[in-house]
C-alpha cells in the first residue's frame, strides 16, 4: 500500500483519574474523529506506583506489569465511534500522589496525524478529586 493509500484515523482519549486511600479510579473514553474506521486499538495506562497483585480487570484489559494495564478499545467507527473503560484498582501502598501516562500502544495499522490527543500524563494527588485529561 503506497503512502497515498494509507488509512488514517484520529484517536483521542479523555477522562479522569482519582486517587484516595490506596485506590485509583480511572474513567476513560476513547473516540475516533475519523476519517477512517478503526477495528480496534490498544490503550496503555502506566502508573508511577505499583498496583496491588491479584486484581481482576475488565475482559478487554490485561496486566503488562504491576504498573501497566493495556486495554482494547473495541471497534471505533469513523467520526463518532466511542469506547468507554472504567478501572477501580488498589495500589501496593498508600501513595500521596502518582502519575498516570495514557498512550495508544496499537491502532490496527492506521495512521494518526494528530497523536497529541491520545497521549496524556496526569499527576494525581491523593485527595479523591478527579484529575481530568
Amino acid at each position: 500500500m503506497g503512502p497515498e493509500a494509507r488509512v488514517e484515523a484520529d484517536l483521542a482519549h479523555h477522562g479522569h483519574v482519582s486517587l484516595w486511600d490506596g485506590r485509583v479510579g480511572v474513567w476513560l473514553v476513547s473516540e475516533n474523529h475519523g476519517p477512517s474506521h478503526l477495528s480496534q486499538a490498544t490503550v496503555r495506562l502506566a502508573f508511577s506506583e505499583p498496583m496491588a497483585g491479584g486484581q481482576e480487570l475488565p475482559q478487554a484489559c490485561l496486566w503488562s506489569s504491576d504498573r501497566v494495564v493495556s486495554c482494547r478499545t473495541g471497534e471505533l467507527r469513523a467520526v463518532g465511534g466511542v469506547g468507554e473503560l472504567a478501572l477501580d484498582l488498589r495500589t501496593a501502598g498508600f501513595p500521596d500522589e502518582l502519575t498516570v501516562e495514557i498512550t495508544t500502544a496499537w491502532r490496527d495499522g492506521v495512521t494518526d496525524r494528530n497523536p497529541a490527543n491520545d497521549r496524556h500524563r496526569v499527576l494525581v494527588l491523593s485527595t479523591g478529586d478527579p484529575y481530568v485529561f
